[in-house]
Formats: structure tokens, sequence, C-alpha cells
């Protein structure tokens, strides 16, 4: 009974401290349970923070892909930009006008696409500075635990001499 308890508080605190759905990364899979009923304490708190912060490492790495695929996206983009721009100047040396309203057109088009990206890439950042922040603390909730256990485990012996 008392190991139901503590594991169902431990997978509500999993889910309380661990990434927010609004930062989940949908390729990412779901937790998987775990079977708390045959370990000791220590192992069943080891085993929560250790599959948290694994969720929290596998968000962060589809994070930063996505972050990789923009970038790609905006290169092209730049591409595309820098083609268009020759094509315009050489459609100003020839003076043709109606060449070059339709390929500042284009240009502007493609700045507005640029920006976009840009503006989404900045959330994107923000999203895994907060990933990157979560991971860290749960890695630190895991490195004080083993301390505390440890230091723990040193007191009893100690008393025990």
């Amino acid at each position: 009974m008392k190991k139901q308890l503590i594991a169902g508080t431990m997978a509500v605190g999993l889910l309380l401290t661990g990434a927010s759905p609004s930062l989940a990364n949908t390729s990412v899979a779901p937790v998987s349970p775990i079977d708390l009923s045959s370990m000791d304490l220590e192992t069943a708190l080891m085993m929560v923070q250790q599959q948290r912060a694994n969720l929290l490492e596998s968000q962060l790495k589809g994070q930063v892909d996505a972050i990789q695929a923009r970038n790609a996206q905006v290169a092209e983009l730049n591409t595309q930009l820098g083609a268009l721009q020759v094509a315009k100047s050489q459609a100003q040396a020839n003076k043709d006008e109606k060449k070059v309203t339709e390929l500042d057109t284009q240009i502007q088009m493609l700045k507005s696409q640029i920006d976009a990206i840009n503006s989404s890439q900045q959330m994107d950042m923000l999203r895994m500075q907060s990933l990157t922040n979560k991971r860290n603390e749960a890695f630190e909730v895991m490195t004080n635990f083993i301390k505390k256990m440890s230091d723990s485990r040193s007191s009893i012996l100690g008393n025990m001499r």
C-alpha cells in the first residue's frame, strides 16, 4: 500500500515537474509505466527521476532538430533571395521595368517568409531554453537525491559503530 502511494505521488510529481504539454514535442514517445512494486524506495525514486530526465532529453533533441530544420529552410530562402537580387540587377541593367517590378514582388514575398520563419525560430529557442532548464533541474534533483541517500547510509553506518 505504501509503495503504491509513493508511486502515485511520484507519477504526479513527474507529470507536474516534467515538460509541460505546451513544450512537448509530438514525436516523443509517451512515458512508459514503471513497476515499482518490486523496488525499494531509493530505486523507485531514482527510476522515476531517470525516466523524467530521459523524457526531457528526447524532447530537447526533438527541439534541436526542429531548429536545425528551420535554419536549413532559412538558408535555402536566403539562397533564393540572392538569386532574385542578381536577376533584378540584371533586369535593371537591361532597363526591363516590368521584370524589375515582378522580381521586387518575389523578393518581398521571400523576405516576408524569412521574417516569419525567424519569428518562429525565436519561439523555438525559448522552448529549447525552457527544456534545457528543466533537464538540468531533473539531473540536479537526481544527483541531490543520490547524495542524500549516500549521506543517510553513512550516518546509519556511523551510528552502528
